[in-house]
């Protein structure tokens, strides 16, 4: 399915933001665990977390799934063996996770995927999971399929991070807790917590202590965060609400700040700080955005984001100087990062980021779609698709129209149709199907509130 988007001046109204999906599949996987009856609302219904509950179904079949709200049931089986091969479709975090899950529960299933799917890496996780006692097996590049066989976790192992990665880190988790062990993470970076938020709100034993290098305990000598989980049984609760997803709303947030005109709300985003440090990026390069209704829900910070047009800056990490350390924000931001670049893309100045390594193994190399995409829509950067780029903001002008490849991957397909807005002849994006994976209905919310997106 390819996609236009055509110069539209005016974003303008009020939105609820779509449901998070990495909250959405984390809270599939641990209310299947709790094993008891729970309904679920604000669920995001789309390809990823769908694949994800088909996944839980084949080995213990209790989710019901009517729109947003999810029903799981109290199971009176034992989990068994699939039948047949576990297809995660797009989802990297659903493979990942159901690895970790599927390793504690001592269970045996192949996980395979789509085509994307089966190139992303895997050995990251399957490493961990056997220092912990898990039977598996890749391919000899490290990709999909998996096989896992049946292991014995042991208890209380301990786990430095070697890379950034929120769902490696909620894969061993997830294994420890199916298989009532203890565990502790070493992360020197840290990354979205919504796996540790979803056990604290369930009353599990987990702890997340910083670790400081001296006494001043300053931003400059915080060093990362250990992280210990003791088994205790989690306490089960009627219903869990799944806040609005802040890379979703991300899309959301640029196209009203480079808009011509308009006022934007998106109401009910999540601003997990793991999450949300987009908004003083964004801050600091100048956009007019301010956040109203602040409240905790499911032990998550939500609240309303309210958005205007801007005359934005470049940035630059040394923006955030005091504020954040330099080597934490990528982490942060990762799933950002291509929105970000068109928000660079019509500011005044150059913008400069590095340390984009984890950028392209993700549904693509997303650093060289990036990069290929203002090759065709004329924005001057210098980057060597590997690791950084710097980029050229064209001082708030509009930019040609082109043609653009997504290579599969929603964020890039979202990310130049946003900004198609401020195109003079519009932006057409190839293969946009699988903006369906996190963002459903994403043409028609946009176009409810200005733009012009068209088949």
């Amino acid at each position: 399915m390819n996609l236009k988007s055509f110069n539209s001046e005016l974003i303008k109204g009020s939105i609820v933001c779509p449901g998070d999906k990495s909250i959405s599949q984390r809270i599939l996987i641990l209310g299947w665990l709790l094993n008891k009856n729970i309904t679920i609302s604000g669920f995001l219904n789309a390809e990823d977390p769908l694949s994800t509950a088909n996944a839980l179904n084949q080995i213990s079949d209790s989710i019901e799934i009517n729109g947003n709200e999810v029903i799981i049931k109290e199971r009176t089986a034992e989990p068994k063996n699939p039948k047949n091969p576990i297809d995660l479709g797009n989802s990297g975090t659903g493979m990942r996770l159901m690895f970790g899950l599927i390793s504690g529960l001592g269970i045996e299933a192949t996980l395979i995927g789509d085509d994307s799917l089966s190139k992303r890496p895997m050995r990251r996780v399957a490493d961990p999971l056997k220092e912990m006692g898990a039977l598996n097996k890749l391919k000899i590049d490290g990709t999909p399929p998996i096989e896992i066989f049946k292991g014995k976790i042991i208890d209380d192992f301990v786990y430095e991070m070697p890379v950034a990665s929120a769902q490696v880190k909620s894969s061993i988790i997830l294994a420890a807790i199916a298989a009532k062990k203890g565990i502790t993470i070493i992360e020197e970076s840290p990354t979205r917590n919504h796996t540790e938020r979803m056990i604290e709100y369930f009353k599990g034993n987990i702890e997340i202590l910083p670790i400081w290098c001296d006494e001043s305990k300053s931003l400059n000598s915080f060093i990362g965060n250990k992280i210990v989980y003791k088994p205790r049984e989690l306490i089960s609760i009627e219903h869990y609400d799944v806040v609005g997803d802040f890379s979703s709303a991300s899309f959301l947030i640029v196209a009203g700040l480079i808009s011509k005109s308009g006022k934007l709300i998106i109401k009910n985003v999540g601003l997990n700080p793991s999450r949300s440090l987009l908004i003083k990026i964004l801050k600091s390069m100048g956009g007019n955005v301010s956040i109203s209704n602040k409240r905790m829900v499911s032990n998550e910070e939500v609240g309303d984001i309210t958005v205007s047009p801007s005359k934005l800056k470049g940035f630059n990490v040394s923006h955030l100087l005091g504020e954040v350390r330099a080597d934490h924000v990528i982490p942060n931001i990762i799933d950002e990062i291509p929105i970000l670049c068109i928000a660079a893309a019509f500011a005044e100045g150059s913008t400069i980021l590095g340390d984009l390594e984890e950028l392209t193994i993700k549904e693509s190399n997303r650093l060289a779609a990036i990069c290929d995409g203002f090759d065709a829509i004329g924005i001057k950067y210098f980057s060597d698709r590997k690791s950084s780029i710097k980029l050229y903001g064209n001082h708030n002008e509009d930019i040609n129209g082109a043609e653009i490849d997504s290579h599969g991957d929603h964020r890039i397909a979202m990310s130049f149709l946003i900004a198609g807005m401020r195109s003079k002849n519009g932006i057409t994006v190839k293969n946009c199907k699988n903006i369906e994976t996190s963002f459903p209905n994403f043409k028609d919310i946009m176009n409810s509130l200005g733009m012009n997106i068209n088949e």
